[in-house]
């Protein structure tokens, strides 16, 4: 199938000559590879020299990153951490940033060592530098992969002016339980959308050449199935089967990988009883070996530490020989390779060969990005100032954001709301937050310079509007106080705005939620206003899909806007009064309660499948099956009629393709944009397959009555699974294709494949 965002990506770097494939099968690396575009046989040559000159202690130093003290006190370096730096024992730092204070520390490293290594400079720029953008999960609801790279070339570019090389992002681990507060992080609950999307953040970081100033190494996180971890529960054990691995939560970090990430990061989670820091399988069979990765491998925070209770090594030296005979490259923080790693190679504990492989992957890297040839060129002040926060970026933090809030209900046409109102109620602390508006992991960004949802309203409407605010804070604890202000500003409103969902602190890394309806008091809120009879709208501020049936019978119009970043105002004011329209769909489903979690699209039929009139079927006593907003849901200003799904032929073979045409049309009364959606259900396979499957999707624009068809190329790939014996391809059989606005699209066609 056509992948939205780009066809080859390497296109321009990959006619590797039969001389480098030999040099590179002599290498140790697989001929089959597809070389990325940072790979340079040139700098292997300097890197051959190099670690010729350098002693056990600095290549393990190249081995280890340690994080400054900038998120607790501000621009300073740990004790003794310059030391280590003078002594090639530290090779990379995280959580140090801005130009001047790394020039500090890199000029440490070039002028004050030995060899002159410089350093590696990472941080968690997760969905923006300085200009935030909405999180990862809004993003992918956007279905716009063009969008998602934009945003990471922007965080790329704010981020390399101020000091960085390299970001722990994209998350791509594929995740269907909303309870697991790093579904904000990643792309939801769908392997194709997940490919799509991550692969674009990494185009978007990386660029076209790390060697431009502007670009940051990719670090694609965490490998793997971190998603899946047991209850929605940060950091829990993951007990999957290997079929369910390859085929739900590897392909995103294959497409990341052939999209060229250049680096990775292990997991927390065990794996089929072994931690990913320690599974050789994950790191070197599959990564290495059989997909050929060329970069180098990071330990999530302490992981290997963390080996010790997990129960899989008696102390933190056996740990460090696990990882590093796995396939770890480097070590995040913990100081195990740091303080065991020279001793365990003396005693012959550790062959020199996998050192110098990995002191290699990470040199290769500080090749790519110039640090050789300049090492201050990720250091100028004045380059930061005029690249941080820009009106063009905040331009682009507002479109995106408009582009990733989905219109979950709107009965009778409640929104768009006219400008000409007199009186507005805003309700909720949420609508004046700046923090709140930039979410989790939100690297530099600053409340201060955040457009709130109130002053996005009042620089919407002017002076001729009078805005009521009510500072509700009805999310944490059980405190009613200012219930009866605001019940007395909606009666006298001609319009009600309720602010509503999560503070940012409530969705990110350690921080699971058993229970995902709104938090505190917001339902009693959302019930006592309901009584007033006045409409009234819901803006959701979160960061997982929550459970909110009775919200969804009480609210005339519900848009949800996740955490949307620097322009949050600005962009909500925008749809609320029709300045634009809602386009996004739902990226992760919305379930109708917690007890149905996970509930994802692409489940599998059970041999009893639900029949409300027999009582031995799958379903609930007290709930519907079905959630609430399903994967790819959500409306518009408008209304879209599909046509029957047509194909240009009935049957296929390996080679062959088949071409499915569906008519849109725009039925309502202004232009809309419908994400066009298709599905691909097996109807027997040698293997149990999952009800439908997303294979393409495209942003179609209509105007007012128009109509226009739309075209997908199905392949052979798109057919293709881990099928009985774990080989990869399709079977013959007949495919069913459904064409829709949504994961319930009911048109289809069928097709057979030969």
């Amino acid at each position: 199938m056509q992948n939205l965002g780009a066809a080859n990506h390497f296109s321009h770097s990959t006619k590797v000559s039969f001389v480098l494939l030999f040099i590179l099968t002599v290498a140790g690396i697989q001929a089959q590879t597809v070389v990325p575009a940072w790979y340079n046989q040139v700098h292997e040559v300097e890197i051959d020299k190099l670690l010729d000159k350098m002693t056990l202690e600095e290549k393990v130093g190249q081995m280890t990153l340690f994080t400054s003290d900038w998120d607790v006190t501000g621009p300073t370096i740990r004790k003794g951490y310059e030391a280590d730096i003078k002594s090639g024992r530290l090779g990379a730092i995280f959580n140090a940033h801005t130009a001047d204070y790394n020039r500090r520390l890199q000029k440490i490293a070039v002028e004050e060592t030995r060899l002159g290594i410089p350093l590696l400079f990472g941080y968690d720029v997760i969905h923006g530098y300085r200009t935030i953008f909405p999180i990862p999960l809004a993003e992918a609801g956007s279905f716009n992969p063009a969008a998602a790279e934009e945003s990471a070339r922007i965080a790329a570019r704010e981020s390399a002016a101020a000091g960085l090389h390299w970001t722990f992002a994209p998350m791509v681990d594929i995740a269907r339980d909303p309870r697991w507060g790093r579904v904000m992080e990643g792309a939801g609950e769908d392997v194709y959308l997940g490919n799509v999307m991550g692969a674009a953040r990494v185009r978007g970081f990386q660029g076209d050449d790390l060697a431009d100033p502007f670009t940051l190494l990719a670090c694609a996180k965490h490998f793997a199935a971190y998603g899946a971890a047991q209850a929605g529960r940060d950091y829990h054990t993951v007990d999957i089967s290997e079929r369910v691995l390859h085929d739900i939560y590897l392909p995103p970090f294959k497409a990341v990988l052939d999209a060229g990430a250049a680096t990775f990061m292990t997991s927390f989670n065990e794996l089929d009883g072994v931690p990913a820091t320690a599974n050789e399988h994950l790191l070197t069979e599959i990564l290495r070996e059989d997909w050929g990765f060329m970069g180098f491998v990071v330990t999530d925070y302490t992981s290997i530490n963390e080996m010790i209770p997990h129960g899989i090594a008696k102390d933190e030296a056996e740990a460090g020989l696990l990882a590093v005979n796995a396939g770890v490259d480097m070590d995040m923080q913990g100081a195990v390779f740091y303080n065991n790693l020279r001793k365990q190679v003396e005693n012959g504990e550790v062959a020199m060969k996998m050192i110098d492989d990995a002191v290699r992957r990470v040199l290769r890297m500080k090749f790519a990005l110039g640090l050789f040839d300049d090492p201050y060129r990720y250091s100028d002040s004045e380059r930061e100032k005029a690249n941080i926060l820009t009106p063009a970026h905040r331009e682009a933090a507002r479109r995106i954001a408009r582009e990733s809030m989905i219109l979950l209900k709107n009965d009778n046409e409640t929104l768009p709301l006219s400008k000409n109102l007199k009186r507005i109620a805003v309700i909720g602390s949420l609508a004046d937050s700046g923090a709140d508006m930039i979410g989790a992991w939100h690297a530099d960004g600053r409340a201060e310079d955040v457009v709130t949802l109130l002053t996005g309203l009042k620089e919407a409407l002017g002076s001729a509007v009078k805005v009521d605010f009510v500072d509700v804070d009805a999310i944490k604890g059980t405190d009613r106080k200012g219930f009866d202000e605001a019940l007395k500003a909606a009666r006298s409103a001609d319009a009600v705005i309720l602010a509503l969902g999560e503070t940012w602190e409530m969705s990110g890394e350690a921080a699971s939620r058993a229970d995902i309806g709104l938090p505190g008091v917001q339902d009693q809120l959302v019930e006592e206003l309901s009584q007033t009879g006045k409409p009234f709208v819901a803006v959701l501020f979160n960061g997982r899909p929550l459970a909110i049936p009775e919200l969804d019978k009480k609210a005339a119009a519900i848009l949800e806007a996740w955490f949307p970043g620097t322009e949050a105002g600005h962009a909500i004011a925008d749809l609320l009064f029709g300045d634009d329209a809602p386009s996004a769909k739902v990226p992760l489903t919305f379930p109708r309660s917690v007890g149905q979690v996970p509930v994802f699209y692409a489940a599998k039929n059970t041999g009893r499948p639900r029949n409300p009139n027999e009582k031995y079927t799958s379903k609930y006593l007290d709930e519907e099956n079905s959630p609430l907003y399903p994967f790819g849901y959500g409306l518009t200003y408008t209304t879209f009629s599909y046509g029957d799904p047509v194909a240009d032929k009935t049957e296929m073979n390996r080679n062959g393709k088949v071409k499915i045409l569906t008519t849109v049309t725009n039925t309502g009364k202004r232009t809309g944009t419908e994400v066009v959606q298709l599905y691909v259900r097996d109807l027997a396979g040698s293997v149990t397959r999952p009800l439908r499957e997303l294979k393409a999707f495209q942003r179609v624009e209509l105007s007012a009555g128009e109509s226009k068809t739309v075209s997908f190329e199905l392949t052979a790939e798109d057919l293709s699974f881990y099928r009985r014996d774990m080989t990869f391809g399709p079977e013959a059989g007949e495919y069913q294709v459904f064409v829709g606005g949504d994961s319930r699209a009911e048109k289809s066609v069928t097709i057979t494949f030969k």
